[in-house]
């Protein structure tokens, strides 16, 4: 069952932020910032993702691409129950589209976007379980720099965290070289957050 949606006034306030105008004029991009806010009180999961992608921004819903379809299967959820936020919530590293560089590229989530809200949006969530998606989340959640090694050590943080790598299709490689990852800890996180959930 879905609740009704109950909106933080932390979440109000983020919609509103214009904090890194300025520098993603000068991105290959040349966006506005359209924070992509995801998230509300009682999620039992939270996914800290992060940054959203260009269809994210467009369409103001996280992970509407191949990597929310990996992700969702990771998981071991629907897309009703992943966008459900009572259930789920999606709190990046920086809640807007960073832009890309000139080659293309994702340009990494500023620092200032976490620095600013990821402390008073946390303290608003009491998740059961949180799934740290990538290197960022991974360095600011757990302090550990490399992601191979992070996400390895899963068994240290588990049931409470799981660290994973991005699930875009850039990883596809890693995920052939490291089969372990899918093998064990994907079934564990599943039966985890079917409990959870």
């Amino acid at each position: 069952m879905t609740l009704p949606f109950i909106d933080l006034p932390v979440a109000a306030e983020l919609r509103g932020c214009r904090l890194c105008a300025d520098r993603f004029a000068l991105t290959a991009t040349t966006h506005a910032p359209r924070p992509v806010v995801w998230f509300a009180p009682g999620a039992r999961v939270l996914v800290a993702s992060q940054a959203p992608g260009m269809r994210a921004h467009l369409s103001g819903k996280p992970f509407t691409d191949a990597s929310g379809q990996r992700l969702r299967a990771w998981m071991g959820v629907d897309e009703k129950t992943f966008y459900d936020r009572s259930r789920i919530a999606i709190v990046p590293m920086g809640f807007c589209f960073p832009g890309y560089d000139a080659r293309g590229s994702d340009l990494p989530p500023p620092a200032l976007c976490a620095a600013t809200w990821r402390a008073r949006v946390l303290e608003e969530l009491q998740p059961r379980v949180t799934l740290l998606i990538g290197g960022h989340a991974i360095r600011w959640h757990l302090g550990l720099r490399g992601v191979t090694a992070a996400v390895a050590g899963w068994r240290d943080h588990a049931p409470r965290v799981f660290p994973l790598p991005h699930p875009s299709w850039r990883n596809t490689a890693w995920l052939k070289r490291n089969p372990w990852f899918e093998a064990e800890l994907v079934p564990e996180l599943r039966r985890t957050l079917a409990e959870v959930l």
